[in-house]
């Protein structure tokens, strides 16, 4: 997508920096194109302690210390299905298995842990896993890692750029991979609340609404029924839509990226992940320069 890149080690650290110095204090990491000799059945390189994200996370950390780093847990970046969790027999014909898919997510969480992660992120939508992942760091002594809970997931096909570029739709052989039997129903309002109080109950940190921009009436919903923060997630097929438009002169890119954030702001967002989050930093930067210069003149 345009601004959008998949990066080295090397420029990871570099744009982390970079955050820092615009006031972003958090980085979420994703495995992009894990190499297919690497991906399995159960997903296990997900777990290895030399992994790209188990190394990522060790760096980031020795190169900007005070940076809090979101880590993702799920199985889809490593499987050959493509899938969040893991496939196998049932009486109904092959299927996903969720309970042995939470093992392998916590086994996950742990190694990430053990990397020095700040906050583990559940996006796999797998029926209890929040609670076993709390159990199983507050056993290893990770009390302090965060969790923050993809509660309200959508199936939802706004999630297309991002399945390509971490490859999980070309595992499966298809750009149209159907995970519906485990995320929410778009049509579903309701299931929103309940999954958050699940999730709230089970040892959650904070809740996450995915996507932001067309479910704000979730948003708002959860907004009033926890008091966790609430994340909101702006997914890859939006931005790609706001990036597309502007490229074709059809609006003003950076006005409606801007826009587009603030609607998910006021509709209870306490968190926003998004792929324009150093353009928002900059804007938002340059904005506060102008209106109150003195802020930014060094002091005696």
């Amino acid at each position: 997508m345009p601004g959008v890149e998949r990066l080295n080690l090397a420029d990871t650290l570099a744009l982390a920096k970079r955050c820092w110095g615009l006031g972003v204090r958090s980085m979420a990491i994703f495995p992009a194109s894990v190499d297919a000799a690497l991906k399995s059945d159960d997903g296990r390189e997900a777990w290895n302690p030399k992994g790209l994200v188990q190394r990522t996370v060790r760096a980031l950390h020795e190169a900007v210390p005070g940076l809090t780093v979101i880590t993702d847990v799920a199985l889809d970046p490593y499987t050959k299905t493509g899938h969040d969790g893991i496939i196998g027999d049932t009486p109904h014909g092959p299927d996903l298995l969720n309970d042995v898919t939470v093992d392998a997510l916590v086994r996950q969480a742990l190694s990430q842990a053990e990397a020095g992660t700040d906050m583990v992120a559940p996006s796999d939508m797998m029926d209890g896993r929040v609670g076993a992942i709390r159990k199983a760091l507050d056993a290893a002594g990770h009390e302090d890692v965060g969790i923050l809970a993809y509660s309200a997931k959508y199936a939802s096909c706004f999630y297309g750029p991002f399945r390509d570029a971490v490859g999980s739709a070309s595992a499966a052989g298809t750009r149209k991979l159907d995970k519906s039997t485990y995320q929410m129903d778009p049509a579903n309002r309701r299931e929103a609340l309940t999954e958050v109080a699940m999730d709230e109950a089970e040892g959650a940190d904070a809740v996450m609404v995915k996507p932001a921009g067309p479910y704000l009436d979730i948003i708002r919903d959860v907004r009033g029924a926890t008091r966790l923060p609430v994340a909101a997630y702006q997914v890859s097929g939006e931005y790609a839509m706001l990036a597309a438009a502007g490229e074709k002169g059809w609006l003003d890119f950076e006005s409606a990226a801007m826009e587009s954030l603030l609607g998910i702001r006021r509709a209870g967002a306490d968190i926003i992940l998004t792929y324009f989050a150093i353009r928002a930093a900059e804007l938002l930067m340059e904005r506060t320069r102008e209106s109150c210069p003195a802020a930014f003149e060094p002091t005696a």
